[in-house]
Order: C-alpha cells, then sequence, then structure tokens
C-alpha cells in the first residue's frame, strides 16, 4: 500500500451545512477553509447543504447566500480547489456560472440513485466552463450493483472524470460498499469516489474496502460535521491512511489541528451517533433528514425513530423533506386513537 495516493475532498463547508441547519457564516467558511487549505486537503467542498439554490423554504433558508460564501473561501484557500453540489431541479445553470467567478473549479452533479438521466446538460455545462466534472449518486444502497453501474455508465458517457457512490443513508455496511465500487470499477473507465456517512460507524471502514475495490477519491467532513450522524471524520480517515502509508498530501497534525481548533468551537452540537442517527443507518433514510425529523417529532409529540423507520417503510429520498411533517402528524393521530381505545 506503501505507493497508493488518494485523493481526499472535504464536505465540511457543505455537508456540514445540514448540521448546522444551513447557518454557517462567512467568516466562519473562511476560517475553515483556510484552515483545510494549510493542512493540504486538495479539494473543499462549499455550498448550502442541498447544493447551490438550495436555500429554501423545503430544505432551510441559509443565513449567507451561496456566492457570499465561495467569495470567502476563495479569498482565503491559495492551494485548495474549491468544490460546489449541484442538484438539478435545485440548482440553475446561472448558479454554475456564479460558482465559477468565484472560483469553483470542481462540480458535483448530484442526483437519486436511478435519475442519472436528468444530469446531462449540467455535466456538459460543467466541462463547457472549464470545471472538473463529478457525478454523485445518491442513496446507492437502494440498488443493485448492477443498476448502479447502469447509471454511472450515463455519467460517464455525459463527459463526467469521476462518479461517486454516495452512501446519504450510511446505509451501507463494507460488504455493500465492496460489491457496488467493484462492479463499477469493471463497468467504467473512469475514477470512483465514495461519500460515505457515519450512521453505522462505518464510515471509515467502508472508505478502506473502497480503496481496496479501486476507488480514488474519498470524501470525510472535519470532525465528522456533516448530515445525520455525521461523515467520515476527515482527520481519522487521514490518520488511519497515513498508518498504512497511503500518501494523501494532507498533514495529518495540522488536519488534527483544524478538526480541533477551528471546525469543533463552530458546532451546534457534539457529532455522535444517537438513537436517532442510528436509526437513519438502520433504516436506509437519507441523512438530511435528521433535524427536519427532531422538529416533526417535537411539534407532533411523537418518537423520532417511529418518523424515519416510516420514511425506510416509504423509501423516501432527498427533496420529500415535507413528507416527515405527514408521517409525524399521521402518527400523532394513530397515538391519540390508541389512547382514546384504552
Amino acid at each position: 500500500m506503501a505507493e497508493r495516493t488518494m485523493r481526499i475532498m472535504d464536505s465540511t463547508l457543505r455537508d456540514g451545512s445540514h448540521a448546522k441547519a444551513h447557518q454557517f457564516t462567512a467568516e466562519q467558511v473562511a476560517a475553515v477553509a483556510a484552515g483545510l487549505d494549510a493542512a493540504g486537503v486538495e479539494v473543499i467542498e462549499v455550498s448550502h447543504g442541498d447544493g447551490l439554490g438550495g436555500s429554501s423554504y423545503q430544505y432551510g433558508f441559509a443565513r449567507e447566500t451561496d456566492e457570499n460564501l465561495l467569495a470567502a473561501a476563495s479569498g482565503a484557500v491559495r492551494n485548495a480547489k474549491l468544490a460546489v453540489l449541484l442538484i438539478p431541479g435545485i440548482g440553475t445553470a446561472e448558479d454554475l456560472e456564479m460558482a465559477r467567478h468565484h472560483g469553483a473549479s470542481v462540480a458535483r452533479i448530484c442526483t437519486h440513485v436511478t435519475e442519472a438521466d436528468v444530469c446531462e446538460q449540467h455535466i456538459q455545462m460543467a466541462k463547457k466552463l472549464g470545471m472538473e466534472a463529478v457525478g454523485f449518486l445518491m442513496m446507492a444502497h437502494m440498488v443493485s450493483p448492477k443498476e448502479l453501474c447502469e447509471q454511472g455508465r450515463k455519467m460517464e458517457s455525459y463527459g463526467a472524470d469521476c462518479v461517486y457512490v454516495v452512501d446519504s443513508a450510511g446505509a451501507m455496511t463494507p460488504y455493500d460498499v465492496r460489491a457496488r465500487v467493484s462492479a463499477l470499477r469493471e463497468a467504467i473507465n473512469i475514477d470512483i469516489g465514495l461519500h460515505a456517512h457515519n450512521n453505522l460507524s462505518l464510515g471509515v471502514a467502508n472508505n478502506l474496502v473502497a480503496m481496496e475495490e479501486g476507488a480514488t477519491c474519498l470524501d470525510g467532513c472535519t470532525c465528522g460535521l456533516g448530515g445525520g450522524a455525521g461523515n467520515t471524520q476527515t482527520e481519522v480517515l487521514v490518520a488511519v491512511l497515513d498508518k498504512l502509508g497511503v500518501q494523501t498530501g494532507i498533514d495529518t497534525f495540522k488536519i488534527m489541528d483544524v478538526g480541533e481548533d477551528v471546525v469543533r468551537p463552530i458546532m451546534d452540537r457534539p457529532q455522535v451517533i444517537d438513537r436517532a442517527g442510528l436509526t437513519l443507518g438502520y433504516a436506509g433514510v437519507y441523512s438530511s433528514f435528521l433535524l427536519h425529523a427532531y422538529r416533526a417529532a417535537e411539534k407532533f409529540d411523537v418518537d423520532v425513530r417511529e418518523i424515519l423507520l416510516e420514511c425506510g417503510r416509504r423509501k423516501t429520498v432527498g427533496g420529500q423533506e415535507d413528507m416527515l411533517v405527514d408521517i409525524a402528524w399521521e402518527l400523532n393521530q394513530r397515538k391519540l386513537a390508541t389512547k382514546w381505545q384504552v
């Protein structure tokens, strides 16, 4: 393993937005971006948790515009590339042009794992703007490896430089990751990445398996700051790869310091695997649903786990956050009916 090199993309300033209810300030973004850059992180992702244009009633209003956050990050980094996430139907061509203007050179084009066909124009536009285009297949646990490969081939045909297996629910075991990444490695000729949430405490393990099967790009969030119970913790992943002799270009102690001294003080709560976060992975539910589920559970006086289990039964996907309120109301009505029957 000593000769291997892995590209680490840090998503603290995008996926971490979910855990912050999208309330990052420009000053916080600049401080984190500067720290990550100084530690040697190659790619830093910055945007609303649901990507460019995500600030809305449906997904949660951000404290700052994407433009302000990107400008802050761009002014703070010297070597790192800036990345943005764009979900077709949320982000627009104008958003992508704005991001490019403010220094973003990597566009992560994100679709549900069965809907790669909606991203063709977005990948092609990213390439036209001179950006690296990364295909992001969310909720990858919901389909078979064969179906995943079909979607990955579509993204490759549109011009993607890399395709990511995205465990949005943190529901995958190492066996699931191995099956999908190995199949995708046989199916496409471009780079493969893994974006892993840590709801089952398998983030680092899943990344190591992905690497064994040919992935060359791995995601992390410093302090694990991300949706649900958080993402693979960047500093832990870097330390493990360092022990294995895998080169990342990141200084292990410096990335530890970014987590401890810069990110941790701005976290709203510790990033732990509590019962709700664990239920996300157990039930296979989109990690960014967590805060929405907590609010609905409190409003209707029901167990947040029951909401998440029902989401899993209904196979909800990103973009259906409003369904959590309906589910919580229905659970409340059943609870009341049972009470009066007794």
